[in-house]
């Protein structure tokens, strides 16, 4: 009896324990995210969009953190029964407010905004389509900026999973200023 107390004793100590690893300034965590972008469509001719990134959060004091990384975007635009794909590649740095966690650190919700800069292509950069017809858009380098909310769910101390929104501003597009993403990932925590 008094090894099952002790066990369980030890148990809830080490469980407590790893709690207090999660937020620490300096960790580094890497992010892969898959996102639909303005819209979940899954095909071609509803305009299907999507988006990858990858990137490198480091947690700082006050449980917030810096991220750093990049994303490829491509989204389809219907012309008769020809489909272009307009794909941007961005880089980010940003920054995340922590603004809930739950008393366990199992949840966090956060509020973050990131400087972006990148290059748009539309076409794969062919101004001349099948019917003699030519985009007149141009491809472009973008600069910009997002506005996003992600909650993170802690699945354990080095794995976590999360869901975002964001809302992406590229004045400088040839095509479109604002794009929505909603996004589903994991982050790894690597130290």
């Amino acid at each position: 009896m008094k090894k099952l107390f002790l066990m369980t004793v030890l148990l809830l100590l080490v469980t407590v324990s790893s709690f207090a690893q999660r937020y620490i300034p300096g960790q580094k965590a890497i992010q892969l995210t898959l996102g639909a972008v303005d819209g979940f469509k899954l095909k071609q001719q509803d305009g299907q969009a999507f988006s990858i990134g990858i990137a490198i959060s480091k947690y700082t004091k006050g449980t917030n953190r810096w991220v750093y990384g990049g994303e490829f975007l491509q989204k389809y635009f219907g012309y008769k029964n020809i489909y272009i794909p307009l794909n941007q590649f961005t880089a980010e740095a940003g920054y995340y407010h922590k603004l809930l966690a739950d008393p366990s650190k199992t949840f966090f919700f956060s509020i973050g905004g990131s400087l972006l800069a990148g290059y748009e292509t539309i076409n794969w950069g062919d101004k001349q389509l099948r019917d003699g017809a030519s985009i007149e858009n141009k491809d472009a380098f973008l600069f910009g900026a997002s506005l996003g909310l992600e909650t993170e769910c802690f699945i354990s101390d080095r794995y976590v999973l999360l869901l975002g929104i964001k809302e992406h501003y590229l004045p400088t597009s040839s095509v479109s200023d604002f794009h929505f993403q909603l996004s589903l990932g994991i982050k790894i925590i690597i130290n």
